[in-house]
């Protein structure tokens, strides 16, 4: 079984990685970066490079957009990882047109067998309105679903709001 599992889940730009890096950084372990997000766009690719240079070096990455269980099962012993983020995960898993429920279980399984801590990034989805169209009512919903698999698993459930964090399960220590 995994060592320790933390998820950390805000809104957009809330400061949730920023603040979940602080928690593997704070590990003292080599890290591991999972990042889930595709660079379709020049904006996401800004993005995706503010983030790197903002996390700053010392970190592996390795990109996996849709086999995020496989990801995980690679990983050996002694090293941190982050995961950044299941929201992105998701999206592509639903754009690849792939069951989320059978997703989720297979990375619930794969979170299980991995020997190293593994810290969550995952957005808060559930807090607007009801969305207007069929698909992002389904992607609200399995957000929603996969967020209560991976909180119910983890050790420590942190909700970043404006960049402070809000524990709402277990401790930060």
């Amino acid at each position: 079984m995994t060592q320790k599992v933390t998820m950390v889940l805000g809104g957009a730009a809330s400061g949730k990685s920023a603040f979940a890096e602080g928690i593997v950084t704070d590990q003292g372990l080599p890290r591991i970066y999972l990042a889930t997000s595709q660079a379709f766009d020049d904006e996401m690719r800004e993005k995706i490079a503010d983030h790197v240079a903002a996390r700053g070096s010392g970190w592996t990455t390795i990109e996996e957009p849709l086999d995020l269980p496989g990801a995980l099962r690679r990983i050996s012993p002694g090293h941190a990882v982050l995961v950044d983020c299941l929201t992105l995960w998701l999206t592509n898993l639903m754009l690849a047109d792939r069951d989320p429920g059978a997703a989720t279980d297979d990375l619930i399984a794969a979170l299980e067998a991995c020997p190293a801590p593994v810290t969550f990034v995952t957005n808060e989805v559930g807090q607007g309105i009801v969305p207007e169209h069929a698909l992002s009512r389904r992607f609200r919903n399995a957000q929603g679903r996969l967020n209560i698999r991976i909180a119910a698993r983890a050790d420590t459930v942190v909700q970043v709001v404006a960049g402070l964090p809000n524990l709402l399960k277990g401790s930060l220590t």
